[in-house]
């Protein structure tokens, strides 16, 4: 009976795939409620990162100073960020490299009621602003209003900094004329009956810039992708992947709505058609894009935001397809 016992163990053995063993393992360290998981829970749900050779290991953390620290100390391999913060690693020295995820961006909304409808019309007003003076929709919107209306956003309007789920509840309260929020806590306020007033994709194409380059995305250390060098595109191909499914599939969000922890049917809807509307076109980030947007944001928010990244660091990107 033991010797039975072995020869089916052995045959057992055999007959599992034995690239199970030898796929590397990606650690990502991410957001423990960030909406870049819905991405990451599709390619594990559907098998995407097995069908690419490599096994996704994801790390929740508490906040984004964490998932960084995580990468620096090769705790996880990668986390998400955007270009422009990780174009500033770079320049300091840090070989951080970038693929692509979201060009989703933030916006101003106001009251449904409110009589603004243009930027210049908040003129005298109270502006909730999530992320702080150095927010990058921020920065871009008051480029926009002063080139389109010829109007000082940040001089004409008082300003209350906050967490993004501050600035969310105080703007359904009417504590502002105006907020400006991350993508999804505006998909929120929109579903509460809030109206867009402008977003950032608006207010990018107004300045001559491309809309559609991404500004999310994955970092991680040059070093590790050059021992890995076929991981890159493995990894980018399995979001494609799960992007063409969450594009395509009503039934794929169902799977996900229990994390969305949409509070009705209106919010799950507009979080998923906004998720949907910041999908960028596959392939990589054009350099010279790229390279006018930081131009722009180094000029608005100096050092204090881009540090030494004044021209486009060499290798930023990752070479996705």
């Amino acid at each position: 009976m033991r010797l039975l016992r072995s020869f089916i163990a052995i045959l057992l053995c055999l007959s599992l795939p034995a690239q199970s063993e030898e796929m590397p393992i990606l650690r990502l360290a991410v957001l423990q409620i960030g909406t870049v998981n819905w991405e990451l829970d599709t390619i594990i749900r559907n098998n995407l990162d097995e069908k690419y050779g490599f096994q996704l290991d994801v790390q929740p953390f508490a906040d984004n100073g964490a998932t960084r620290i995580a990468v620096a100390g090769d705790q996880a391999d990668m986390a998400v960020a955007d270009w422009i913060w990780v174009a500033r690693q770079r320049a300091a020295g840090k070989d951080y490299v970038f693929i692509p995820y979201s060009k989703a961006v933030g916006g101003v909304v106001v009251p449904d009621d409110s009589p603004a409808q243009t930027l210049a019309d908040l003129d005298g007003g109270k502006l909730g602003i999530a992320g702080g003076p150095l927010d990058k929709s921020w920065l871009i919107l008051r480029a926009y209003a002063d080139r389109e209306y010829g109007f000082d956003l940040k001089g004409g309007t008082e300003q209350v900094y906050g967490a993004p789920p501050l600035i969310f509840k105080s703007a359904l309260g009417d504590g502002y004329e105006g907020a400006i929020n991350y993508w999804h806590f505006l998909a929120k306020m929109k579903a509460e009956g809030m109206r867009e007033l402008v977003n950032v994709e608006q207010a990018t194409t107004a300045l001559g810039l491309d809309p559609d380059t991404p500004l999310l995305g994955y970092f991680g250390k040059g070093a590790f992708f050059d021992e890995n060098p076929a991981l890159a595109q493995a990894f980018y191909a399995a979001t494609r992947d799960a992007k063409d499914i969450l594009l395509t599939s009503d039934a794929a969000w169902e799977d996900l709505r229990p994390a969305m922890r949409a509070e009705s049917e209106a919010e799950f809807q507009t979080l998923r058609a906004d998720w949907r509307a910041g999908v960028p076109a596959r392939g990589p980030v054009k350099a010279q894009d790229a390279a006018a947007m930081l131009s722009l944001l180094a000029e608005l928010g100096g050092a204090d935001l881009v540090g030494k990244a004044t021209d486009l660091p060499a290798g930023l990107f990752a070479r996705v397809e």
